[in-house]
């Protein structure tokens, strides 16, 4: 039966044709046989290469090799594999070659049978494989620089936090300890005026000692916030002692001492709801206190400050309402943020900026709430709102 496939060529054609050189040599290198693509690649015709020792095609350093390595390992283990080595062209240029041999036992004699293999896309391809080391170790380099870079400025940043963070424990401390120490002279101070107050006195005396104690009053306002506010960033809070209050007598009480603190202002009281609730009556006081100033210092005096207290089942809210200018909506936010103030401008009202802030603390410390509306036509209002009956404890801080 005839079969359609092609024959495969003849084994002579296969030998002068294959995609590698051949070369067939004695024990001593004697070139037997050559194919095509080996002369070719080297510039010799096949029976110009017949006779030639194989080593003579080699550069210097090529030679060097063939009897150190190659020719010992032929006759040890049978073989070579993989060799490099460069070979001289007719015309005196080298072409890189990768060798493979095996060393044959035929009854005619011992022949070394060579491929040869060109090595141009090889080389490129470890020419790209070593570019490609080259940029992965340069970025790695690059990548460890940059790492210790950011290790060296993160160490700079945390030496300069501490020393920052130094300086300011420092200051608050200083701060702390000035307030306190600011006590007693202003305790004296106040009582003093309050003495001189007493006698039959002229009226530009009257008015000088009435400026006396507000500037006292004013002052000891100051430092109380000042040690508050202190004691709120050293982390201690604002201690509070929580117990039952009349809310009702509170508030009035509080709205008597003020309006003698602030005489120039038009105060009015509205609470709504009798019995007690469970709060701090002194921080309560400063709360009151401190939102009334601030409405002073910022509202229109020329029209009345309400202080509204509501009493319910579950809450105890008060809110101060005074009109003016409304509060910027871009400063809403930070108002509660100490050492700031809601418009610039100068009053014998204005204190440090923490009057606010304390407020805040106040009402965190009685697990409560603080929050402001502030429109043209109803004005602003500052709104405190406690629970009632809070979780018992002897005492809290925030």
């Amino acid at each position: 039966m005839a079969s359609d496939a092609p024959l495969a060529p003849e084994a002579g054609a296969l030998f002068d044709g294959a995609p590698c050189g051949l070369v067939v040599t004695l024990a001593d290198g004697t070139i037997q046989q050559a194919n095509t693509t080996f002369s070719d690649w080297i510039g010799f015709r096949p029976e110009e290469l017949v006779g030639k020792r194989f080593q003579s095609l080699l550069t210097m350093g090529g030679r060097i090799f063939h009897q150190t390595h190659w020719a010992p390992l032929m006759q040890m283990q049978g073989s070579v594999a993989e060799v490099k080595l460069d070979l001289v062209r007719r015309d005196g240029s080298t072409v890189t070659m990768l060798l493979n041999g095996i060393r044959r036992e035929h009854p005619s004699g011992v022949f070394h049978e060579l491929a040869l293999f060109g090595t141009t896309d090889r080389d490129k391809y470890e020419q790209e494989l070593l570019k490609a080391r080259q940029l992965a170790e340069e970025s790695l380099a690059k990548k460890i620089e940059a790492e210790t870079a950011l290790h060296e400025a993160q160490d700079k940043l945390q030496v300069a936090y501490e020393k920052a963070h130094h300086r300011a424990l420092f200051a608050e401390q200083m701060v702390a300890i000035v307030s306190h120490d600011l006590k007693n002279p202003m305790t004296a101070i106040k009582m003093a005026s309050d003495f001189l107050s007493r006698g039959e006195r002229s009226p530009n005396d009257i008015k000088m000692i009435g400026h006396i104690s507000q500037s006292a009053h004013r002052a000891e306002r100051m430092i109380g916030d000042l040690l508050d506010f202190a004691l709120a960033r050293a982390g201690r809070g604002i201690a509070v002692t929580p117990k039952p209050t009349d809310l009702q007598r509170l508030v009035k009480r509080s709205m008597e001492e003020l309006s003698v603190t602030f005489p120039s202002a038009l105060l009015n009281v509205n609470v709504q709801g009798e019995g007690s609730v469970i709060l701090d009556a002194d921080r309560i006081q400063q709360v009151i206190g401190n939102l009334i100033a601030n409405a002073v210092a910022y509202g229109d005096t020329a029209r009345p400050i309400t202080v509204n207290a509501h009493l319910d089942d579950h809450a105890a809210v008060l809110s101060v309402q005074n009109f003016g200018n409304p509060i910027a909506a871009s400063t809403l936010a930070t108002l509660f943020e100490p050492m700031t103030r809601g418009v610039s401008g100068d009053s014998d009202a204005r204190s440090v900026g923490l009057g606010l802030f304390i407020v805040k603390q106040i009402a965190e410390a009685h697990e409560g709430s603080v929050s402001i509306a502030s429109t043209a036509e109803a004005g602003t209002s500052f709104t405190v709102t406690f629970p009632r009956n809070p979780a018992p404890s002897q005492e809290r801080d925030t």
